[in-house]
């Protein structure tokens, strides 16, 4: 489990990144309104997965039941991320299409994805013989504390989204809808 939770780390740091840099700053996705509210939506619901995932993943066991409720989750995370990388081309075209930067950055994401459930998988399938309950683990401090912000982040960082795709125009701050997206 442990090997997942560092991988979680630097998918992470690398997804603060792509956040910060690339939809905030370069594609100003927020600012884009109903042209990029499909994006946003992928984006908003995919990081409150995140923040679930960094913020059990340290402190509680999934068992028996509960780890095909966790299994469900990586699923449906996988296949928002699949959707985005499609709609992503879409929603980005009047801007150029999504940068190359920004396209190795969410490789090198997936191929940290895949060796984070690489890892999570065998701890599951042994998880799920037992019986159901969440469990109270202890990973050590720095990580829990690390995830444990980093869960907050992520869960702030959907809900700016999830704000920004369907809030009032304000929850677009600092980015006017400039007609980029047009």
């Amino acid at each position: 489990m442990l090997i997942t939770l560092y991988c979680f780390v630097v998918q992470a740091i690398l997804g603060a990144f792509d956040t910060i840099y690339y939809h905030e700053w370069r594609a100003r996705l927020p600012g884009g309104g109903a042209a990029t509210r499909s994006e946003l939506d992928l984006h908003g619901t995919r990081d409150l997965i995140y923040a679930v995932l960094f913020g059990t993943l340290p402190f509680v066991r999934y068992e028996g039941a509960w780890t095909f409720v966790l299994a469900g989750l990586v699923l449906v995370e996988i296949a928002i991320t699949l959707r985005d990388f499609v709609v992503e081309d879409t929603v980005r075209k009047p801007v150029g299409g999504v940068f190359a930067g920004e396209r190795v950055t969410h490789a090198v994401m997936g191929i940290l994805y895949g060796a984070a459930l690489a890892n999570l998988a065998p701890v599951l399938l042994e998880a799920s013989a037992r019986p159901t309950a969440l469990v109270a683990w202890e990973a050590p401090h720095t990580l829990r504390l690390v995830l444990a912000v980093m869960a907050l982040g992520v869960f702030l960082s959907g809900l700016r989204d999830l704000a920004a795709a369907h809030g009032p125009r304000w929850c677009r701050f600092p980015w006017a809808d400039d007609g980029r997206y047009r």
